[in-house]
């Protein structure tokens, strides 16, 4: 199947974009777009007892208002079942987003963020139940997943049971800026928290009977740093990233409150990543030797030290896939057959596809238009866009 012989209905899939748009779904209140996405697909044909949720939303630690929802296509022609997936959330900025059409582009109105990361993936999954089912194109099994809660750490890829995807073979997940990109592989991430107990005293009568929380921080990121910790890291077994992003107290206020009081109490949090599990927990252990040396070196005048606690977790795993993989020489054909030269792309941020790859399903995650995602400069490529569904809707339909 050529470019110009798939049977897209491009107004149609531009509508069904506006529409995912305009529904309000920010992480952890995605009731409302699964909602949504659930009618348009009853309205292309898909019956309701194709559509289910799964009770992932149960194990993830966060207030989330619905698992995943997953939807089988039964297969009109023998071969292994597909998976093709997507999230429903986006992030808090694009919360009241006002889509609308501006040229080549689908824009919002500036004071928000569009949300085309990845409401660009929902409607591509759309299309595509749509254009098979509408055209009666031959396929095999089928199954849709609209994940809940990546915006937030990828949970509900995270909690996702995978028997519940039907022995999915491989993965298609929709979650991209260009139609020419292949992601086969992203980093993996590891978050780290330190949480420093001092001693209050009068900074001004007797500052030497205080430890200062503030100060045990201070000192534990500059040595960090002075190690090759922060930023970009670069040693002889391995390279990554890391970044601190909270340094606070306690209940989300600030780490003291007053300038005459020696500050008791310190929240700090970070991330490393890297293309090695290992290495990346090893930036973390880079952070906690830093903060333990802080901690020594701030005393009050009877010489007692801060209490601290460091701990660190793996958010998602990395995974690369080889260029034989077979998702990857499916999607390298679709791409060719549209006339896309392929550029495979190895990711340094995470995606559901770190996770259903640790599941057992190989996937390969592909472009449909999203850019400038997480601004207020948002926008939708509307041609990008239109790449995305034609490549979805070959993907489905190719020979194995």
């Amino acid at each position: 199947m050529s470019n110009n012989s798939i049977p897209l209905d491009v107004a149609a899939a531009e509508d069904h974009l506006m529409r995912f748009l305009s529904v309000e779904g920010v992480t952890g209140q995605e009731a409302n777009i699964a909602a949504a996405v659930s009618d348009a697909l009853k309205k292309v044909g898909v019956p309701e007892s194709a559509m289910r949720f799964d009770d992932a939303n149960k194990r993830i630690p966060l207030p989330t208002e619905t698992g995943n929802l997953i939807v089988d296509l039964p297969g009109t022609r023998p071969g292994p079942r597909l998976l093709f997936s997507t999230h429903l959330d986006t992030v808090p900025l694009c919360a009241g987003a006002k889509p609308r059409r501006e040229g080549d582009r689908i824009v919002s109105d500036g004071t928000t963020a569009l949300g085309g990361d990845a409401r660009t993936g929902v409607a591509v999954l759309v299309v595509v139940a749509e254009t098979l089912l509408k055209n009666k194109l031959p396929h095999p099994p089928i199954t849709l997943l609209f994940t809940v809660r990546e915006e937030s750490g990828l949970h509900g890829a995270r909690e996702l049971n995978p028997a519940d995807l039907g022995g999915a073979v491989m993965c298609i997940n929709v979650d991209g800026q260009m139609a020419s990109d292949l992601i086969i592989g992203a980093v993996g991430q590891e978050n780290w928290e330190a949480e420093i107990t001092g001693r209050a005293s009068h900074a001004g009568v007797a500052p030497e009977k205080g430890i200062s929380a503030t100060m045990v921080g201070a000192l534990a990121l500059a040595e960090a740093r002075r190690a090759g910790w922060f930023g970009k890291v670069v040693k002889s077994d391995g390279r990554g990233t890391s970044n601190v992003g909270i340094f606070g107290g306690k209940d989300n206020k600030p780490a003291g409150d007053a300038t005459n009081v020696v500050t008791d109490y310190a929240f700090i949090k970070g991330e490393a990543r890297s293309p090695e599990s290992a290495f990346a927990t090893k930036i973390a252990k880079g952070y906690e030797e830093a903060f333990t040396k802080a901690q020594r070196e701030v005393t009050d005048d009877a010489g007692g030290t801060a209490e601290l606690k460091f701990s660190h977790v793996t958010s998602y795993p990395p995974f690369e896939l080889g260029k034989d993989t077979p998702i990857v020489q499916r999607a390298t054909k679709a791409l060719k057959a549209l006339g896309i030269e392929p550029v495979l792309v190895f990711s340094n941020g995470g995606l559901d596809a770190n996770w259903l790859d640790k599941h057992g399903v190989p996937t390969i995650t592909i472009g449909s238009g999203q850019a400038e995602i997480h601004t207020i400069k948002e926008y939708v490529n509307l041609a990008e866009f239109e790449k995305g569904c034609r490549i979805g809707v070959l993907m489905a339909t190719l020979d194995d």
